[in-house]
């Protein structure tokens, strides 16, 4: 395992318990484990949307939100948000809150695979021209705060399941100005 990119495997009260090869974690049986997701504002207080690359492993093709990822053992979850916007996206970001710290979901994608993690959810400004990275992001978008909020209302198919649920713990905990 030295050298292998890594994500930390926790128990039901978010304690870690240790570690697993990310390549290898997510499949039918996807032990819970530490991620996150970011939703990257611009000046004009839009809200960016990723198309997920079609070789990706769940969830491939789908619109999501502007990125996700997993820290490394040892590493805290804003270094994981820089490092990712770079990986992902080719940019920096800047003003990076987290807004849903215990937010937890589990979902299977059409073809089996299942995501289960405890993703604290984080709003950040970009800070440079984007550059996304083709074996991530195959398209995006970025569009106002109440169309996303509309897009989960009436279409909530259209888009990941951990947006959708992301949006409504938003709404309920009234944090949605928190995206615009």
């Amino acid at each position: 395992m030295m050298g292998a990119d890594l994500v930390v495997l926790i128990d039901a009260d978010a304690r870690p318990v240790g570690t697993a090869v990310r390549g290898d974690v997510h499949t039918d049986r996807t032990p819970l484990h530490l991620a996150f997701s970011c939703y990257l504002r611009d000046g004009a207080g839009r809200i960016l949307l990723t198309r997920r690359a079609l070789g990706k492993r769940s969830w491939p093709g789908v619109w999501t939100n502007s990125f996700c990822g997993h820290p490394r053992p040892d590493e805290d979850l804003e270094g994981a948000v820089h490092r990712y916007a770079g990986h992902e996206l080719g940019t920096s970001v800047k003003e990076v809150r987290c807004v849903l710290p215990s937010f937890r979901y589990r979902a299977v994608d059409p073809s089996g695979i299942v995501e289960n993690e405890l993703c604290p959810v984080f709003v950040a400004t970009i800070g440079d021209d984007l550059h996304p990275n083709p074996d991530e992001v195959m398209d995006l978008e970025w569009v106002p705060a109440d169309e996303l909020r509309s897009l989960v209302t009436l279409a909530p198919w259209t888009v990941s399941p951990w947006l959708v649920d992301q949006v409504v713990d938003l709404e309920r905990h009234r944090l949605w100005a928190t995206l615009s």
